[in-house]
């Protein structure tokens, strides 16, 4: 199959360097400390944070950091598949840990010592690069619960199908079974908190695709700002601030 034509185009009509259109909102569960929801093209997934929050389990206290959790799932209805696996999967398991992981890399835990601080994350549409899309997620969603944080993380994925780097795979291009890396970064700091990679490439083919993915990252980044800062001005303006 031909995933990029003659001309240029991929199948949705982007140029291969070119990212889905982003969407977000902020403060999408009343209820939740923080809360987001961030699209990429047609894959939307929504984050809700809850916390910093007294120790569940004392077991798990820790008297100098924060205890973070992240639990990960998917609608039934997020896919045209009428099969879905059941809650706890391993898939599951595994990205709530990447998410987990990746975003332990930004929170200034030690500033919360004795708290545990709860990420929700939904896959509500997938058409691939959900991960990126999760974390772009409770980015939003810990930024609006006020949670401090040193960066903020960002995530986008690129493959290479058809001798051709892509960025920011749609369900499609990422079943086609190439090469397919997902990175996640702390923009301002300029450091890789995440690197997963499907199949295996070339090195100098990879540097090309990662460098890709990365420049994916900071227009999130990029995006991500631009959301929050409208977020603050709305605030200020409800205040009555000038």
């Amino acid at each position: 199959m031909e995933y990029v034509n003659p001309e240029g185009l991929r199948l949705d009509g982007r140029r291969p360097m070119e990212m889905r259109q982003l969407r977000a909102e902020i403060g999408v569960v009343s209820k939740a400390d923080g809360s987001a929801v961030f699209e990429m093209g047609n894959t939307k997934v929504i984050a809700a944070v809850y916390g910093p929050r007294e120790v569940q389990n004392r077991s798990q206290q820790s008297n100098d950091q924060a205890l973070v959790r992240c639990e990960y799932s998917m609608a039934n209805f997020s896919t045209g598949d009428r099969m879905r696996k059941p809650k706890g999967d391993r898939r599951s398991t595994e990205i709530s840990l990447v998410i987990r992981q990746t975003m332990e890399a930004c929170i200034l835990t030690h500033l919360m010592p004795r708290s545990q601080i709860d990420i929700f994350v939904q896959v509500l549409q997938a058409d691939g690069g959900t991960r990126s899309a999760c974390i772009n997620a409770a980015t939003l969603a810990l930024a609006d619960a006020g949670i401090p944080m040193c960066d903020l993380v960002t995530s986008c994925s690129a493959g290479y199908l058809n001798g051709t780097p892509l960025l920011d795979l749609n369900y499609v291009e990422d079943s086609a079974g190439g090469p397919d890396v997902t990175v996640g970064i702390l923009p301002k700091l300029d450091k890789v908190t995440l690197l997963q990679m499907d199949s295996k490439l070339q090195v100098d083919t990879f540097e090309n695709v990662m460098q890709l993915a990365i420049e994916g990252c900071k227009a999130v980044a990029s995006y991500i700002r631009e959301i929050l800062l409208e977020n603050t001005k709305q605030l200020e303006s409800r205040r009555g601030v000038k």
